[in-house]
């Protein structure tokens, strides 16, 4: 299956469902208590992060894709907490506020990167489900996807308003279930219960046909667009009517937390549909998003830069030879690291000490050098019958193979001139005796702001001398 990184900044979504205050008190811990047999914790640092539906919200917005959020909490600190951290990556949150009740909070005594005491500080809300509805609905214009992050805790009471609020208007619902019972998700677009709340509802599964089976049944008996099983370790499961099944396995290199690691699969799930992807692009890009959480401490949201290089380390352009689309998706995820991308081209037939000294400088003004070559009817055009004595395929896979290079791609015209408008490299690099405005493309660079610079060749260094020497003696 082959994966690329959607474009977030116009996949709107809207998450309704339970928020929470995930805190966190960080200390060392050297001593046992006289009191009882239990660690005493130096609190040094006290973190909050948004928990729940709050923490699907914060991922959506983490990937670049604008996210609303409609919840319940109290009149109280920890509101004021989420409200401020949630408004800082952009997330737009409607609360319903209840003076009565506080805000869910739940607390983590953690020394050296361990938990040792989890406290929750909840009540069941009473929610105002009639107004919950009228301001989700108020909301819903120019929404792509619809989240219902339920975590029992009861500000989701009026499901099935929502859901077909939603689908009235043709929005894809997405739900991560909780409880018992389903039916309260019918008609849902996509349902992404673990294995566990699958088998509570459905009972156990014996195997992955046992599985499929009662998912089909269920998906079936709900109206269900989709079903998504996550298992931990052995991956997930996407089952759709009239589709065989799709089973992705676990990409955790390592598991520290698998706190959140749900709240990532469903917002991922939603920011790529809302942007676009087919849904089993969508879930894989899910299970990757999911790799990198479980490697996290606590409940973290992934950012767009790491989700596109696991996209990149899955499609194989981290370095080396790429296709132009794995080009842009490489170059863009290095500039949101701050790197800085140098550009050049040629037809390299015949590599030598003089190409190589030349990449190598190349490459020492900046951070990322990408080497454009000529496809073989263009070289022919360039230098005449007979050329090129090596082909492309050869060509690039030699010069990938210089430390030098970043990423080799191949272009067809005789100029590099679409390459760079595609590329936008901030600084290209021309090897030779030219003044700057003689360089093909420098009117491009210099128009957008980046640089043109010409690096000289070392003497004695010519694939054309080099043919021509190889002719004398033959």
């Amino acid at each position: 299956m082959k994966l690329s990184m959607p474009r977030f900044d116009q996949a709107t979504v809207l998450v309704v469902g339970d928020v929470m205050l995930d805190r966190y008190w960080h200390g060392s811990s050297s001593r046992i208590s006289p009191e009882a047999p239990v660690p005493v914790v130096k609190v040094e640092q006290i973190e909050d992060r948004p928990g729940g539906a709050a923490n699907v919200a914060l991922n959506i917005a983490a990937l670049g894709a604008p996210a609303l959020l409609v919840g319940v909490t109290g009149v109280d600190e920890a509101a004021e907490s989420l409200r401020d951290s949630l408004a800082a990556v952009g997330v737009a949150a409607h609360f319903q506020q209840i003076p009565s009740q506080p805000t869910i909070v739940k607390l983590r005594v953690l020394s050296r990167h361990q938990q040792l005491l989890r406290m929750d500080f909840e009540e069941q809300f009473k929610t105002d489900a009639p107004a919950l509805a009228l301001q989700v609905e108020s909301l819903l214009a120019g929404i792509k996807v619809l989240v219902l992050s339920d975590y029992g805790k009861g500000a989701l009471q009026n499901h099935q308003v929502l859901v077909q609020a939603a689908r009235a208007r043709g929005i894809p619902v997405l739900a991560d279930p909780k409880g018992r019972d389903f039916s309260i998700y019918r008609g849902a677009s996509l349902i992404t219960p673990n294995l566990h709340e699958f088998e509570v509802v459905v009972g156990h599964c014996a195997d992955e046909a046992d599985l499929v089976a009662k998912g089909a049944h269920l998906m079936q008996e709900l109206e269900l667009g989709a079903l998504l099983v996550t298992r931990g370790e052995h991956g997930m499961t996407l089952l759709r009517p009239g589709h065989p099944a799709l089973h992705l396995p676990a990409r955790a290199r390592e598991v520290f937390d698998v706190t959140g690691a749900g709240d990532t699969v469903i917002s991922t799930l939603a920011a790529s549909i809302a942007a676009g992807e087919e849904l089993p692009q969508a879930v894989a890009l899910a299970n990757l998003a999911a790799g990198i959480v479980v490697g996290k401490l606590g409940t973290a949201a992934i950012s767009a830069p790491e989700l596109r290089r696991a996209v990149q380390r899955e499609e194989g352009s981290e370095r080396g030879v790429v296709s132009f689309d794995q080009l842009l998706l490489a170059v863009e995820d290095a500039r949101a690291h701050g790197e800085k991308i140098v550009f050049t081209n040629g037809c390299f037939d015949i590599l030598h000490a003089g190409h190589v000294t030349y990449l190598e400088q190349a490459r020492a003004q900046g951070d990322r050098l990408v080497l454009a070559v000529n496809d073989d009817a263009s070289v022919s055009r360039l230098k005449g019958p007979g050329r090129p004595i090596n082909s492309v395929d050869r060509r690039m896979a030699v010069l990938a193979g210089l430390g030098a290079v970043d990423w080799v791609v191949s272009f067809p015209e005789d100029t590099p001139e679409n390459l760079l408008r595609a590329v936008r490299p901030d600084v290209l690099v021309k090897g030779g005796d030219y003044a700057i405005d003689q360089v093909v493309g420098a009117g491009i660079v210099t128009a957008y702001g980046g640089e043109v610079r010409v690096l000289g060749l070392v003497e004695n260094s010519s694939t054309t001398a080099i043919v021509e020497k190889i002719r004398e003696r033959s």
